[in-house]
């Protein structure tokens, strides 16, 4: 087994290890099991108890300093990505868009979309804008240390394996699961990968209606 194949199977078993420990929470939590089921059916697993998110600083795509543990006032889906990606970052944000696209203009407006990059180096503020707007002018883009994108990273059970940047066109090992933030700026969940935009399009609806 080569070193990638080794580092995705360890990435994949962890995000497996932590998703199954929490749809086990879920699922024998207190409370209507009918709406859990079809949560989980659409791959919206939701925590027991909120998480608050790391303290730190990342730029976003205008040079702008955002604070991770602020990102109030909607609900925010969070993918950790790069834009150098081959595959499963452009076809989980095409995913995206068209999800966006599928809700109303009221569910929109309580939602962003927010890429944070696992490639620092060559992602720069301007690359990210460049690259999103390729997707949605709207979706928002994150980036700074590489050091505080990995704390934030696993303190949100999202990890991944950070890349030798010493080799020329290298690819960064990551997760496809988006993280789901609260408009109280908690963690509440994930989505698995990979997304069913119809069952997604079906569920997030009654979620965006509460308050957080």
């Amino acid at each position: 087994m080569s070193r990638t194949q080794k580092t995705v199977f360890i990435l994949v078993a962890l995000v497996a290890l932590v998703l199954g420990l929490t749809v086990n929470k879920v699922l024998n939590s207190k409370g209507d099991g009918t709406d859990k089921v079809a949560l989980l059916d659409a791959g919206i697993v939701l925590l027991p108890q909120s998480r608050n998110l790391p303290g730190l600083s990342l730029t976003n795509q205008n040079g702008e300093a955002v604070a991770v543990d602020q990102l109030k006032g909607q609900w925010s889906l969070l993918f950790f990505g790069y834009t150098f990606c081959p595959d499963i970052c452009p076809a989980t944000l095409a995913q995206l868009r068209q999800l966006k696209g599928m809700l109303s203009a009221e569910d929109q407006a309580k939602l962003r979309m927010v890429l944070v990059t696992v490639d620092p180096k060559r992602d720069t503020p301007q690359q990210l804008k460049q690259y999103l707007t390729y997707f949605d002018p709207a979706f928002q883009g994150l980036t700074g240390e590489a050091a505080d994108i990995q704390k934030l990273a696993n303190g949100v059970s999202i990890p991944f394996i950070p890349a030798d940047t010493s080799k020329e066109n290298y690819t960064v090992d990551h997760s496809g699961n988006l993280v789901i933030i609260g408009p109280d700026g908690t963690q509440r969940g994930f989505i698995r990968a990979p997304l069913n935009v119809d069952k997604l399009a079906a569920q997030l609806p009654s979620l965006l209606k509460t308050d957080g």
